[in-house]
C-alpha cells in the first residue's frame, strides 16, 4: 500500500482528493484548519491527519521523519486573493515558501516519492487576452497570490530540472462541487448560486452576465490529478485542469433554474475593475494523458445540488 501526504487535506480539493485516495493507500494530511474541517473527510483507518502549518519546519520534518511518501499532492495555500493583497508578507510565507520547504522534505525522500504534485492556478495568467489559455501562453500574474503560484510553479520544474525529483504542476480553473464554502473569499460563484437557490434569495451579476468561465466538477479534478501523478509523461511538466468548454453566467444560473427547479431574481452591478470577462482552458495536454471530462456543466449542477 502507498502512503500519500496532502497538504490541505481538509479543505475543498483536498478533501475530495483524500476520501478517493484513502481507499487504496495510507493518507497523511496536514492541515491548520484555517478554511479545512475534520468533518471534511471521512473517518477511515487510513487516514492520518496532523494539525499544523506547512510553514512551520518543525511540524513538516516530524511528519517526513514519521513517513516515506510515495506520493505529495501539495494543495495548501492561503487561497484568499484579496488578503494576499493586503498581506503579502504573510501569505508569501505559506504561498511560496512553504513550497521550497516542501519541496526540500521531498527532496530527502528523493529515491521513494513518485510524484511530487503542487495546485497551481489560472491566476497566472491574469488579464492577458489570448484564448484557449496553453501551458505555454503568456503569464501575466497581477497578484502577489498569482505571483506565488508562478514562482512556486517555477520551484517545482526546477526541482525537476536539477535534482531529479519527479514533480508536476497542475493549474486550476473554475473548480465547483460538494463542500466548497460559500463563506470562504475565495469561493466561487456556484458555491454562492448554490447558498442563494437553497436559501431562496436573490442573486447580484456585476455585469451582464456575459461573462465566461471554464467550470470544472471536483470529481473531474480529482482524477485529473490522480492522473497526472501517475503518468510517466507528466513528470517535469505543467498542466491546465478544465473542461475547455466555456459557459456565460446567464447560461449558468439559467441550467441551474433547471437543475433546482426554482427561479431566481438576479439584479445587476456595475462591472467591477479588474474583472475578468473571458477565462477558458485548452486541455490538449491532460487529454493526451488520457483524461477526458465526466461532467457537463450541466450534470455536475445536477449532483452538487443532489449533495449540498
Amino acid at each position: 500500500m502507498t502512503t500519500v501526504l496532502i497538504t490541505g487535506g481538509l479543505g475543498f480539493i483536498g478533501s475530495h482528493l483524500a476520501n478517493r485516495l484513502a481507499k487504496e493507500n495510507k493518507v497523511v494530511i496536514i492541515d491548520n484548519l484555517s478554511t479545512g474541517r475534520r468533518e471534511n473527510v471521512t473517518p477511515h483507518e487510513n487516514i492520518t491527519i496532523y494539525e499544523g502549518d506547512i510553514t512551520d519546519k518543525k511540524i513538516v520534518a516530524s511528519i517526513f521523519h514519521a513517513h516515506q511518501f510515495d506520493y505529495i499532492y501539495h494543495l495548501a495555500a492561503v487561497a484568499s486573493v484579496a488578503e494576499s493583497v493586503e498581506r503579502p508578507h504573510e501569505t508569501v510565507e505559506t504561498n511560496f515558501m512553504a513550497t521550497v520547504l516542501l519541496l526540500e522534505q521531498a527532496r530527502k525522500q528523493q529515491q521513494e516519492v513518485k510524484r511530487f504534485v503542487f495546485a497551481s492556478s489560472a491566476a497566472v495568467f491574469g488579464d492577458e487576452e489570448t484564448m484557449p489559455k496553453t501551458e505555454m501562453s503568456p503569464v501575466k500574474p497581477l497578484t502577489p497570490y498569482a505571483i506565488d503560484k508562478l514562482a512556486s510553479e517555477q520551484y517545482v520544474l526546477v526541482y525537476n530540472a536539477l535534482y531529479g525529483l519527479n514533480t508536476s504542476a497542475a493549474r486550476f480553473f473554475n473548480v465547483y462541487g460538494m463542500r466548497q464554502n460559500p463563506e470562504s473569499p475565495y469561493s466561487g460563484v456556484i458555491s454562492l448560486l448554490t447558498k442563494a437557490f437553497v436559501e431562496e434569495s436573490s442573486f447580484q451579476i456585476y455585469g451582464d452576465g456575459s461573462q465566461t468561465r471554464d467550470f470544472i466538477f471536483i470529481k473531474d479534478v480529482v482524477d485529473a490529478l490522480i492522473l497526472i501523478a501517475n503518468h510517466e509523461e507528466s513528470n517535469g511538466e505543467v498542466y491546465n485542469i478544465g473542461t475547455g468548454q466555456p459557459t456565460s453566467l446567464n447560461d449558468l444560473i439559467g441550467q441551474y433554474q433547471v437543475v433546482t427547479g426554482k427561479s431566481m431574481a438576479v439584479s445587476h452591478g456595475q462591472s467591477r475593475r479588474g474583472d475578468i470577462r473571458v477565462s477558458l482552458a485548452d486541455i490538449g495536454k491532460l487529454k493526451r494523458l488520457g483524461f477526458e471530462p465526466k461532467y457537463s456543466i450541466y450534470k455536475g449542477l445536477k449532483t452538487y445540488w443532489e449533495n449540498c
